[in-house]
Order: structure tokens, then C-alpha cells, then sequence
């Protein structure tokens, strides 16, 4: 379910224990990829420090998720080809 809009999101998959990862479209997809696919992840220069991927949940930031996370991701991005 969309979190603003409570309609329904075709980019969804079951990961990670139970979590459930969502996207809204490939654009959303390849941030979340590059996100949880860097090795370094370092704090951008905006104020508060409250970008989009600063909220992103513990689980899907965690280290020992990345390797699921990016399957995962890979599945969703090929689903849409």
C-alpha cells in the first residue's frame, strides 16, 4: 500500500525476514540501489541530515541485508522490463 495515497504499489516484494520492500518506480529503484549498494555511505551537505535516505528504515540499511536487498531489487527492476 502507497503510504500517501493508501492505493496499491505493483513494485513489492517479500525480503529480510518478513519486511516488506516497495518502490514507486525504477528511478526509485536505482536510488535505493545505489543507496544500499555503496560501501561508504556518507552524510550529504543538507541540513538536518533528513534526506530520503536518511529515513529509511534500520532493516533496509543494515549491512547484513545488502546482499538480499540487491536481489531483490534486481528481481523488481526486471519485472518492469
Amino acid at each position: 500500500m502507497d503510504p500517501f495515497f493508501h492505493l496499491p504499489l505493483w513494485l513489492t516484494a517479500q525480503c529480510c525476514g518478513g519486511h516488506t520492500l516497495w518502490a514507486f518506480n525504477r528511478t526509485h529503484l536505482d536510488l535505493l540501489s545505489g543507496y544500499i549498494g555503496a560501501r561508504l555511505r556518507e552524510r550529504g551537505s543538507e541540513p538536518g541530515g533528513m534526506t530520503l535516505v536518511a529515513r529509511l528504515p534500520n532493516w533496509l540499511k543494515a549491512a547484513n541485508n545488502r546482499d538480499e536487498l540487491l536481489r531483490v531489487i534486481s528481481r523488481l527492476s526486471a519485472s518492469i522490463d
